[in-house]
């Protein structure tokens, strides 16, 4: 029978950094490879969350009359500005995209992740705009508390693959 589970759960799973020591170089590489790929997917989706959370608080700043220009007009200014320069790596080539955690309301956030988000925000009343922020909040908080677990993995086996490479090097030192 084919395994069909996601690959975060088998990333995550306490099997996945058993005996470390025991498991050769290129599947500690390979296994680093896979985490560090759906580390990137998770990513992906935080960011996605992130901009339509800032698109979502921007339009009740405007609905409150905070804010006077429209969505449109502000688009650019609410997409730069979630963006980061120079902090984080570029993004991996990203194979298949995780599915959108479906603990906290999917069919709402399936509606705010679309990506015909902008149509569909004027049929939103004001409360259903709060629910969403809400549980995109929860998504998010979901998603960053993955991303900190698989960090736990990488770094665990990069240091795996360090130990080796260190010890590869004594041995050479000592020998040579």
């Amino acid at each position: 029978m084919t395994d069909r589970r996601r690959r975060i759960d088998l990333v995550l799973e306490p099997e996945y950094l058993a005996d470390l020591d025991k498991i050769d170089l290129e599947e500690l590489k390979r296994r680093r490879d896979t985490a560090e790929d759906v580390e990137a997917q998770v990513s992906y989706y935080r960011r996605l969350l992130h901009g339509r959370m800032d698109l979502l608080a921007f339009e009740m700043r405007r609905r409150s009359g905070e804010e006077n220009r429209s969505l449109i007009e502000a688009l650019p200014e609410i997409l730069a500005s979630g963006m980061v320069m120079g902090g984080e790596p570029s993004p991996r080539y990203i194979e298949t995209m995780p599915p959108i955690p479906s603990t906290t309301g999917r069919r709402l956030i399936d509606r705010i992740m679309d990506d015909g988000v902008l149509t569909q925000l004027p049929e939103l009343d004001d409360d259903e705009v709060a629910e969403a922020i809400d549980r995109l909040g929860e998504v998010e908080t979901q998603l960053s508390g993955q991303r900190r677990q698989l960090h736990a993995v990488i770094d665990a086996i990069q240091q795996e693959i360090v130990a080796r490479y260190r010890s590869q090097q004594g041995e050479a030192a000592a020998s040579g």
